[in-house]
């Protein structure tokens, strides 16, 4: 059911309840989430919640999803909030509910993603005192969101919904918790909705420093070797029209985090791929050898950077933009800090570069592109494909030209499929690939596929995954089929935990302890038994046909398992403690 959002919030000003009457907090909870547009909301029932479950009976403008596990609730939001830049709700119940779900809270933390996770807890009067299910939702969730709420007065939960909605989205995004014991749900109190609020402790910083950003612009036209280095925040923040125009004005090279891929198109010449622990040979070689860098929405990160002493070793003026004042000079010294919304900084960027009627030096340019070149010949991603086994590789590149025309997006789980994802399907769009960056949470994919097919109902959702991640949220195939969520699996079938295998390989003498998966199902009979098509893929010869036939099936969620080189390795490979530039290409580095 489709409603627009004046329709939507007109239903959150309509009485529920018979006239006269006040709301209870459950039915207060459901009306603030119709006043913030909430289309779908992810959740799973149980005891503590149960007032607000039926509150949503009572209403037609709010999709619940229920799914099988408490994580995949808030994977699911979390994949619809990065897809579509709103804020991704999920509901859970208190005590194992909480505590399922705090891994999908960590995942959307360490990714800045804006989410509201609403969680039930025992009546007021019982809290501390060990009741059935009771946990310390505030306490335990403290590390792993932007804020918390517990609401002990169901005066306050409209208010308490308003800034939980206006913290998770504003500033740098992230998720919030709001903690409503039962008896809160249940009491009355009138209901009115801010317009907005204003909080004195929190007032995110937007507009960047003007003469901040003057001292970057001319930094920015002196500079021989430039490179621009962009993360994730250019693509929470829908910086990345601006992006592409400050680039294609500036003409310099330009990299993507592995959280920012697309925010630079794969297609422009300037993009030299990925950079980082498997990043391309060029992407790296110019990050650790440029005399002038401009990072945006970017922290430096450990698989970016690899060893900050090694990156710190070569001498160069570092412009740091971000929205976050903590993250700028956290890891790396910068000589221009930028605090501001990525947008409205590189909108000013712009603007002065064009005041300054001032170019890049043309001969300096031309000399750093010739460099540039020259490491592009290693031609880092090239491997060999085989007529025999299936190269996960060859898998990749195959989706790319299939659907590199239409309106795809592209999930993944964690591991060494991930970073062939990451690698061969060029995006040359943001928010088209959706993966678990900071923390590295295997079981997403699926989840995250699911959030965004609801969304999306019109696009292809492909989920890339391995059959050690796949299993950790393999139950939600059943929750795809009741909500008619048709997306498709394609399960890159090693028998290994890969990376872990990789990782074993090279510095552990080969002693694959426990990374073997020993005792895997038939995914064919699986996916049928949850009611979806399964195909099983042996041969290379047979990789374009079935991928195809999973295209076909619009309708239909279609688990593709493929079975892969189990000896295959992720490359190129910086080793932890390594520098950014030591590169390992190939096992002939070994």
């Amino acid at each position: 059911m489709e409603f627009s959002t004046a329709e939507v919030k007109r239903a959150a000003s309509a009485q529920t309840t018979a006239p006269g009457i006040e709301p209870n907090g459950s039915e207060i909870l459901v009306r603030s989430l119709q006043a913030e547009g909430v289309k779908f909301l992810w959740g799973y029932p149980g005891g503590a919640v149960l007032y607000i479950y039926d509150a949503l009976y009572k209403q037609d403008t709010i999709e619940h999803v229920l799914v099988r596990h408490e994580q995949a609730a808030v994977h699911a939001a979390d994949g619809y909030a990065r897809a579509t830049g709103e804020v991704g709700v999920a509901l859970v119940t208190s005590g194992p509910g909480v505590t399922n779900a705090v891994t999908g809270i960590a995942t959307a933390y360490m990714d800045s993603i804006p989410m509201v996770i609403i969680t039930g807890q025992v009546p007021t009067a019982a809290i501390g005192l060990d009741a059935f299910q009771e946990c310390d939702t505030v306490g335990i969730t403290r590390p792993i969101v932007k804020h918390n709420f517990l609401v002990k007065d169901v005066r306050d939960l409209a208010v308490t919904m308003k800034k939980a909605f206006h913290i998770a989205r504003t500033g740098r995004p992230g998720p919030v918790v709001v903690d409503v014991p039962k008896d809160v749900s249940l009491k009355t109190a009138p209901f009115h909705y801010p317009d907005r609020v204003e909080m004195r402790s929190y007032n995110p910083v937007r507009k960047g420093h003007g003469g901040q950003i003057r001292k970057a612009v001319q930094l920015l036209l002196a500079a021989k070797r430039p490179y621009i280095y962009t993360g994730g925040g250019v693509v929470l923040g829908n910086a990345s029209a601006e992006l592409r125009e400050l680039a294609d004005m500036l003409g310099f090279p330009c990299t993507n985090t592995l959280m920012g891929l697309g925010a630079i198109a794969a297609s422009d010449p300037k993009f030299l791929g990925m950079l980082g622990m498997h990043g391309t040979f060029e992407a790296n070689m110019t990050m650790q050898n440029c005399d002038v860098l401009l990072a945006v929405g970017a922290r430096f990160d450990d698989r970016v950077i690899g060893n900050p002493q090694h990156f710190a070793s070569v001498e160069r003026k570092i412009i740091h933009v971000d929205i976050d004042p903590s993250s700028i000079s956290k890891r790396v010294r910068v000589d221009i800090p930028i605090v501001g919304d990525v947008k409205d900084v590189l909108v000013e960027l712009i603007a002065q570069l064009r005041e300054a009627h001032a170019k890049p030096d043309v001969k300096a340019m031309s000399t750093w592109w010739s460099q540039i070149n020259e490491w592009r010949k290693k031609d880092c991603l090239k491997f060999t494909n085989s007529t025999e086994v299936i190269k996960p590789q060859y898998v990749v590149e195959t989706l790319w030209e299939l659907t590199k025309d239409s309106d795809a997006y592209i999930t993944s789980d964690v591991g060494q499929h991930q970073m062939w994802a990451a690698q061969y399907y060029r995006f040359d769009q943001p928010r088209r690939w959706i993966n678990s960056g900071g923390l590295g949470t295997m079981g997403v994919g699926l989840p995250y596929a699911m959030g965004i097919k609801l969304a999306k109902p019109d696009a292809d959702v492909f989920c890339i995954t391995g059959e050690g991640s796949i299993q950790m949220c393999i139950q939600e195939l059943s929750t795809c089929l009741q909500y008619k969520t048709p997306v498709k699996i394609i399960s890159l079938n090693n028998r290994y935990l890969g990376m872990v295998r990789q990782w074993q390989q090279i510095d552990y003498g080969g002693r694959y302890s426990h990374s073997y998966m020993d005792a895997l199902p038939d995914f064919v009979k699986l996916a049928e038994a949850y009611g979806h098509v399964g195909l099983k893929i042996e041969k290379p010869s047979d990789v374009e046909g079935a991928l195809r036939e999973a295209i076909r099936l619009k309708d239909r969620t279609v688990f593709l398992d493929i079975r892969t080189d189990p000896t295959e390795n992720v490359w190129p490979m910086v080793k932890a403690g390594k520098g950014i530039s030591e590169m390992l290409l190939g096992s002939e580095d070994l």
